[in-house]
């Protein structure tokens, strides 16, 4: 059922006060009830990455929904058949060797349908609560397929793990500097409440930076050091991610609390602005 509602000022036009510079060129603000818009989302699907413990399910409401004006991203505590297992897959495909998940959740992206240089992205907000949880909003180049990770560039506009609550995370990650080389560039910042209220995490992306915000807060700033590609690969396209994980490397670090069940990714809006004459 689609219904209306009446949209801030920013959305109609120019923005004012921190953005007057910026023009609205994208957004969702899930307005229409049922499976998240086909023509803005898709889905990753399976074991992705990670070694995280859930199952990306696609097109399937139990794991991502619109309801009531909101995008929930739904982590759930079942067993669900992995389509891609083989028995005999080498470690290497551990997203093979898998017959089963014990959790399933949804990763939404735009990949093929949207993406941007430059720009500021953001979305409004409400992080899930419980040890195990990995939620994250972020970007990856569009170029992947050709020249891989890290080298087509991460942007971490938001990522939270449970087994450390209220702390917010935004980081970098690009073949010279990524958290596997132990030099990863990023902040965090206290965010006592952002189990139980809404923020907006924003990233503001210049040829010259990038700046992090929560709310109307700067909290990281990444410099273009002008050293190429290895280091600012951020002059090419990028496509946006919105994902529930459980476990894997960072958010499995103290395990998962299987008592926390469903958990839910709660997001009013996604908007992305740029100015005028920036690259589409």
């Amino acid at each position: 059922m689609l219904t209306l509602r009446i949209l801030p000022a920013v959305v109609l036009g120019v923005l004012t006060g921190w953005g007057a510079e910026w023009k609205l060129v994208w957004s969702d603000e899930f307005d229409r009830d049922g499976l998240p818009d086909p023509a803005k989302w898709s889905y990753e699907e399976g074991f992705v990455r990670n070694r995280e413990l859930q199952y990306y399910t696609a097109g399937r409401t139990d794991n991502a929904r619109v309801e009531n004006g909101q995008l929930i991203i739904e982590a759930r505590k079942e067993r669900f058949p992995n389509a891609r297992f083989q028995a005999d897959a080498p470690e290497r495909r551990w997203q093979q060797r898998r017959e089963q998940a014990d959790y399933t959740s949804a990763s939404l992206t735009t990949r093929g349908r949207a993406s941007w240089t430059y720009g500021r992205i953001e979305a409004r907000a409400r992080v899930p609560a419980g040890r195990g949880t990995w939620p994250a909003f972020w970007t990856l180049g569009t170029n992947m397929g050709e020249v891989g990770w890290p080298a087509c560039g991460e942007i971490d506009i938001l990522e939270y793990v449970g087994h450390a609550p209220g702390v917010v995370h935004a980081n970098v990650h690009t073949r010279g500097y990524n958290h596997t080389r132990g030099n990863g560039r990023g902040a965090r910042l206290a965010l006592p409440d952002a189990e139980k209220a809404f923020h907006v995490y924003a990233v503001e992306w210049t040829p010259e930076k990038l700046e992090f915000f929560v709310d109307d807060q700067k909290y990281f700033t990444l410099a273009n050091d002008r050293k190429g590609v290895d280091s600012w690969p951020f002059d090419a396209p990028q496509y946006l991610i919105l994902n529930l994980a459980i476990g894997g490397a960072w958010g499995g670090q103290k395990g998962v609390d299987d008592s926390i069940f469903p958990q839910r990714l709660v997001v009013d809006y996604v908007r992305v602005y740029q100015r005028p004459g920036a690259g589409a």
